[in-house]
C-alpha cells in the first residue's frame, strides 16, 4: 500500500488520521481530529472540519467544505462546490456549536456538483443526488434524487443507472446485470445464490 500523498500547500493539523493511499490536493485543509480512510482522493480548495470522519475511497471534488457532524461511509462521491451544512437556523452572532446537526451519507452514494445537504437529513446508501439539488429530507437507499426542494424521482442500481421496474418490482442494471427488486416503497439487490 502506497503512504498517503500531500500536496505541499495543503495544511494537515495536528489530530489527523489519514489511510494509506490517500491524495491531499492543492490548497485543501485537515482540521484536528477528523479521520480520512485509505484511498481517498480530497481535490483543490476541500475543507475538513474537525470531526469528520470519511470511508475508504471517497471522492472529494474540487471546492468541497465538510463540516463537523459529517460522516461519509465507503465510496462516497461529493460532486465540485456541492455543499453540507451543520446548524438549521445559523447566526452571525449567536454561537450554535452545540446544536450541529448530523449527516451520514451511506456507502456509494453520490452527491453531484453544487448540490446542498441541509444538516440532519441522512442520504441512503447508494443515492443519487441530483447537481444542484437541495436535500431538505431524509434520500432513502438507491433514490435518485432532484431539484430544490429535492423530490425522488426514480431509483438507480449501485452502478448509477436508472432502474426501469417491472410490474412484479423487478429491475436489472444495464452495465452490471445485477437485479434489484422493489418491495413496499425500499429497494435491494437481489443476491445470487451459490447453491448447487
Amino acid at each position: 500500500m502506497k503512504a498517503a500523498y500531500i500536496h505541499p500547500s495543503a495544511i494537515v493539523d495536528e489530530g489527523c488520521v489519514i489511510g494509506e493511499g490517500t491524495r491531499i490536493w492543492h490548497f485543501s485543509h485537515l482540521m484536528p481530529g477528523c479521520i480520512i480512510g485509505q484511498n481517498c482522493n480530497l481535490g483543490q480548495n476541500v475543507v475538513i472540519s474537525p470531526d469528520v470522519i470519511l470511508g475508504n475511497n471517497v471522492k472529494v471534488q474540487n471546492n468541497v467544505s465538510i463540516y463537523t457532524g459529517v460522516i461519509c461511509d465507503d465510496d462516497v462521491f461529493l460532486g465540485p462546490s456541492m455543499v453540507f451544512t451543520n446548524v438549521i437556523n445559523p447566526r452571525s452572532a449567536i454561537n450554535r456549536r452545540e446544536q450541529f446537526r448530523k449527516t451520514h451519507v451511506g456507502k456509494g452514494a453520490s452527491i453531484g456538483a453544487n448540490a446542498t445537504i441541509v444538516c440532519g437529513n441522512d442520504i441512503g446508501a447508494y443515492a443519487f443526488i441530483g447537481a444542484g439539488a437541495v436535500v431538505t429530507k431524509t434520500a432513502l437507499p438507491y433514490a435518485l434524487v432532484v431539484g430544490n426542494p429535492a423530490r425522488q424521482i426514480g431509483w438507480v442500481s449501485e452502478y448509477g443507472h436508472r432502474l426501469h421496474f417491472d410490474k412484479e418490482g423487478r429491475a436489472v442494471c444495464p452495465e452490471s446485470k445485477e437485479a434489484y427488486e422493489l418491495v413496499d416503497g425500499t429497494v435491494r439487490k437481489q443476491m445470487v445464490s451459490n447453491a448447487c
